[in-house]
C-alpha cells in the first residue's frame, strides 16, 4: 500500500511539474540551484521569488478636461487585455502636476497587476517574443533595480507584442513593466532575471592600445 501511494504521489507530481509554465520549470529545475550554490542560500523559502508583474500605462498627458478621451482610453485597454489576458483597472492620480496635466481624483493610468502562471507565461513572451522586435534592441538596463531587488523596464509602443496588429492601432502608447520580487537585493534578481533569459545589455569591452 505504501509503494503504491508513493507511485501515485510522484505520478502527480510529474503531471503538476509537466503542466507549470516554462519558465517557472526553469526557475525550480536550475536555477534554485544555482541561487544556493552562488550566493549560498539553501533554503527555498528564504530564497528570492518573483512574485508578480505590474504592467502601467500613464495617460496623464492625454486628459481631456477631466476625462481620457474615449480613443485613447479604449486602445490602452485593449492593449493590456491583450497581452496580459486579464482586465486591467483605472487608476487615478493622488496628485496634481501641472506639467503633466495630471488633476488629482481623476483617472490618469491603466494598471495590470500578474502573478502565478499568468505571470510567468507574460514574462516569456516579453523575452522571447516581444523585445527581439524593439527596435535597434542591444539589451535591456541592467541598472534599474531598487534596493529590494525589484526591477523596471520601458517599452515605447505596443506593438513589440505579436499579438498586437498595429495596422489595427488608432494610438501608439508604450508601458511601464516592473518586476517584483521578494528575498532579494540587486545582486539576487538580476542573477534570476538573468538565468531565466532577461536580456540585459552586455558590457562594452574597451580595447587597450598597445
Amino acid at each position: 500500500m505504501a509503494k503504491k501511494q508513493q507511485a501515485d504521489k510522484a505520478t502527480i507530481d510529474a503531471a503538476l511539474q509537466a503542466n507549470k509554465p516554462r519558465l517557472q520549470n526553469l526557475f525550480d529545475s536550475q536555477v534554485r540551484g544555482k541561487i544556493a550554490e552562488k550566493f549560498g542560500v539553501t533554503n527555498p523559502m528564504a530564497q528570492p521569488a518573483l512574485e508578480k508583474i505590474t504592467i502601467n500605462v500613464n495617460m496623464g498627458r492625454h486628459l481631456d478636461g477631466t476625462k481620457v478621451p474615449a480613443n485613447v482610453k479604449e486602445a490602452v485597454l485593449h492593449t493590456l487585455t491583450t497581452i496580459s489576458g486579464q482586465k486591467p483597472v483605472m487608476i487615478a492620480a493622488k496628485k496634481s502636476v501641472s506639467n503633466f496635466k495630471v488633476r488629482a481624483g481623476y483617472e490618469t493610468a491603466a494598471m495590470v497587476t500578474l502573478r502565478r502562471d499568468r505571470m510567468w507565461h507574460f514574462m516569456d513572451r516579453l523575452i522571447n517574443l516581444a523585445t527581439p522586435r524593439i527596435k535597434d534592441f542591444r539589451g535591456l538596463n541592467d541598472k534599474a533595480f531598487d534596493r529590494q531587488g525589484n526591477y523596471s523596464m520601458g517599452l515605447t509602443e505596443q506593438g513589440v507584442f505579436p499579438e498586437i496588429n498595429m495596422a489595427e492601432q488608432t494610438f501608439t502608447h508604450g508601458m511601464n513593466i516592473n518586476f517584483s520580487f521578494s528575498n532579494s537585493n540587486p545582486e539576487m534578481s538580476k542573477f534570476v532575471l538573468h538565468e531565466l533569459g532577461m536580456p540585459f545589455r552586455k558590457p562594452v569591452q574597451k580595447k587597450v592600445k598597445k
